[in-house]
């Protein structure tokens, strides 16, 4: 089988017709017998490049406004037949079935089309049929046709015509087949989720990919696949890695809460400062004061304009990622001479709503935990006070998004102490009020919450004698009868929400 081969006829029909100008002139330069239909054909007649009409070759018009053009043995078997096969040579020759070594086509904007709110007629009329099949049948005949499925590609394709004499190699003509299939499954994934509302389906897809430096560890190779400048444009500093990723999903998770001026900082995922307050410099000290030593190399987010008197103070903390949703000039400028700091400038947060992960030989997807907590049921005799109301609501935002067990202690907007990812729920208050302890709070009249209920009276107890005096969580346990005995019998308001947090 000869390796190399040349192009001698091309089929190009495509929505976007950027750079599809000098693909034609260099084809047109070598002798190339050019096919087209619609618009493309217009397009590249209007150069005085001599293009064939598709339904001159097939012999019927565009019919069913556009829904059928290339659909036809004249089209498919000039793409198909196998140039080393004497009997498809002979039916090409009976037929007068021309030979199409290269097919340059898009697909209809169905992704860009959904995203618009468009109706569902419109959406329907961007399925494309006739261009996924002309895709999929260049691909499969790789041995012999090129297929150029993206414009990405083009620069790809004119070295090939004006480098190498417009001859491809094997090589080239399965790379290029391998993104057109990619291209055409990402397509028809993004068609079923349109279509399967109920979620029977798990259709995940995304041609964007991207190489990390590595996974978790060094010896780990990663990738991210999806658009990430979507969600956020990177200003300055190094690559962003594996571990970096995670902290800023969980960064963008917890500052998604709170509207008032909010700053959190994240390590290993979860939060070990994070506060709210009037103003953005007040919310980071505070932030900062729950663990400045956590704080260390950690990820940095805030909801609000960083300027320059913040970034002043920002700036002298080492942290790895800075996130805001914009900076004054100033602030940048100072912020930016620290060469491998990573500032990302957000722009929206990710709009799914589910959420998966591999294991064993499958994939586990969940609604993501964005609900809120509707109830707050007051089951103690002793009502909260209006300040203890919002001291468990803060900690209860703040206590869904930490690693189960998870035990969030907080008063005024701020976090004062944390046990997360712990075996026992105990362990997690004792490490919850001996963090607050560690950075010199006083837990007198703070708030804890809890991502799930209590096995035994004894969180409650111990919380109390360390100076807690109002609670938030979720219930659920045989024996909150006895949790609730001991808040009435020590004047403590409680709330359950009916609503767990487990993050694992």
């Amino acid at each position: 089988m000869e390796d190399n081969k040349k192009i001698t006829s091309a089929l190009i029909s495509v929505f976007y017709k950027d750079g599809i100008d000098e693909i034609a002139k260099q084809l047109h330069a070598q002798g190339v017998k050019i096919f087209s239909t619609g618009g493309t054909r217009t397009f590249i007649e209007a150069m005085n490049i001599p293009v064939t009409d598709v339904e001159t070759l097939t012999g019927y018009p565009s019919i069913f406004g556009g829904r059928v053009k290339t659909l036809h043995p004249a089209v498919f078997g000039g793409i198909l037949q196998r140039r080393n096969n004497e009997s498809d040579k002979a039916e090409a020759l009976e037929y007068k079935i021309p030979v199409i070594d290269l097919v340059i086509v898009d697909l209809y904007p169905f992704e860009q089309t959904l995203a618009q709110g468009a109706s569902p007629a419109d959406i329907i009329e961007k399925i494309d049929v006739g261009g996924v099949a002309l895709i999929r049948a260049a691909a499969k005949n790789f041995n012999d046709t090129i297929i150029i499925s993206s414009k990405d590609d083009y620069h790809n394709l004119l070295q090939i015509i004006t480098a190498q004499n417009s001859k491809s190699t094997l090589a080239q003509r399965k790379q290029f087949a391998a993104k057109a299939f990619a291209i055409t499954s990402h397509y028809d994934s993004a068609i079923c989720k349109w279509f399967d509302t109920d979620n029977v389906f798990f259709k995940c897809s995304s041609i964007h990919g991207r190489e990390l430096r590595y996974g978790e560890n060094p010896h780990q190779q990663a990738k991210f696949f999806g658009n990430i400048n979507e969600i956020f444009t990177q200003l300055n500093g190094k690559e962003i890695s594996y571990n970096n990723l995670l902290d800023i999903e969980a960064a963008l998770g917890y500052i998604k809460e709170f509207d008032e001026p909010a700053v959190a900082i994240i390590k290993h995922n979860n939060a070990c400062g994070i506060a709210t307050a009037n103003d953005l410099q007040a919310a980071y000290s505070k932030a900062l004061a729950g663990d400045p030593v956590s704080a260390f190399g950690g990820v940095v987010v805030a909801n609000r304009k960083i300027d320059l008197s913040i970034a002043k103070i920002m700036n002298m903390l080492f942290m790895e990622v800075l996130i805001a949703p914009e900076f004054d000039t100033d602030a940048f400028e100072l912020l930016n001479q620290k060469k491998n700091r990573i500032i990302l400038q957000f722009h929206k947060q990710a709009d799914s709503k589910t959420s998966f992960r591999n294991l064993l030989n499958g994939v586990l997807v969940q609604d993501k935990d964005v609900a809120a907590d509707i109830q707050r049921n007051v089951v103690t005799n002793t009502q909260p006070s209006s300040q203890q109301l919002t001291d468990m609501d803060f900690a209860m935002k703040v206590c869904k998004h930490h690693k189960s067990n998870a035990i969030v202690l907080a008063r005024d907007g701020q976090l004062l102490g944390s046990g997360c990812g712990m075996t026992s729920r105990i362990d997690a208050l004792k490490h919850a009020i001996a963090k607050a302890h560690e950075f010199g709070f006083d837990l007198q009249n703070a708030a804890m919450a809890s991502d799930a209920f209590f096995p035994f009276p004894d969180c409650v107890e111990i919380a109390h004698k360390a100076g807690i005096t109002s609670i938030i969580q979720p219930g659920g346990s045989m024996r909150d009868n006895e949790t609730v005995d001991y808040c009435n019998a020590n004047n403590l308001p409680m709330i359950i929400t009916g609503m767990r947090h487990f993050k694992h």
